[in-house]
């Protein structure tokens, strides 16, 4: 018996050891200049697909990649609720709130026009969307189990939104003296319009302590809305399931577990309970690297064949997309 257990948790462990080395080496890598703007999560993927394209799948260890592919994926997001404090966003007012919430609106629904325009893929464009209004790959990472996306699809989307997103955030610090905008203005703009987090704090760093601030403040408003975002998809999968089959849409547990750790973070830590910064950065830095062991398993499964013919609209879609939203992001601030 204890043979058998043992012959099952080699594969087991050797795929999450897999995961977790090359994912090391992404961390790495993504420390040398111009890889340091691309960050771990596009970059352990590119590893994981180049390895994938000249090793092939390591079928042998399939049971452990999977584990940190779905597993350590809704662990991370569990923990990424802890970044998210609902009481800033709350006491900011309805304003900033609504605008976040335009902005989402646009960036799903623009892409989705030009997806149907373009007749690109219907999947990874949604991601995509979703990746571009809320909070980028850690947006998708959050929805894509939701939606019953398949994992190289998802891994595509991650990668594409990860360098669209480090490219405009790039461009809006070239063009932050040119803009008759002052420091918080220039900051919300950033914001409500740039993908992920890091693109903020890399396009918000320039405008000093004030305009970085604010520019946090608009993208936590958007990371807010990826719960009702969440909450609509389950519903909208729900209906899907019942009229297409008597199976149901299963309930992603792990968002409750966002929720929860959310409100800990906002009401309970810091508040009553005395927590360092040693700590919450520690925190942070593992549910990076998780996100990031969970994004090899990912990658792993992308062929670059397929990816020739999957991927080319919809990055074609995301960038005409991101100008249009930040053109009319630049409108409302």
């Amino acid at each position: 018996m204890f043979a058998n257990q043992g012959n099952k948790m080699g594969p087991w462990l050797s795929g999450i050891g897999f995961t977790f080395l090359l994912a090391l080496f992404g961390y790495g890598l993504a420390l040398l200049p111009g890889l340091n703007q691309i960050g771990p999560l596009a970059t352990s993927i590119l590893i994981a697909v180049l390895y994938r394209h000249f090793l092939g799948y390591p079928d042998k260890i399939h049971t452990g990649i999977q584990f940190s592919t779905k597993k350590l994926l809704r662990i991370a997001i569990v923990l990424f609720g802890l970044k998210l404090n609902i009481n800033v966003i709350l006491n900011e007012g309805a304003a900033l709130f609504l605008r976040d919430l335009f902005v989402i609106l646009f960036a799903i629904g623009v892409m989705m026009m030009l997806a149907r325009l373009f007749k690109a893929d219907r999947s990874i464009s949604l991601l995509i969307g979703i990746g571009t209004g809320i909070c980028g790959a850690s947006a998708i990472a959050a929805v894509s189990p939701i939606l019953k996306a398949k994992e190289e699809d998802t891994a595509i989307s991650v990668g594409i939104i990860s360098f669209v997103g480090t490219v405009f955030a790039l461009i809006y610090t070239i063009l932050r003296p040119f803009l008759p905008l002052g420091a918080e203005a220039y900051g919300m703009w950033a914001g409500l319009s740039l993908h992920e987090v890091a693109n903020v704090v890399l396009a918000g760093a320039p405008a000093g302590e004030n305009g970085l601030a604010m520019a946090l403040l608009a993208k936590l408003g958007r990371v807010f809305l990826l719960i009702p975002v969440s909450l609509i998809i389950i519903w909208i999968m729900g209906r899907k399931g019942n009229k297409e089959s008597n199976n149901q849409a299963a309930f992603p547990w792990f968002l409750v577990g966002f929720i929860v750790m959310s409100l800990l973070g906002s009401y309970v830590l810091g508040t009553f309970i005395p927590v360092p910064d040693s700590f919450t950065n520690a925190v942070s830095v593992v549910t990076s690297f998780i996100l990031t062991m969970a994004m090899v398993g990912l990658g792993v499964n992308i062929s670059l064949h397929d990816l020739r013919d999957k991927a080319v609209k919809p990055i074609i879609a995301v960038v005409i997309t991101s100008i249009l939203l930040s053109i009319v992001s630049y409108a409302i601030v």
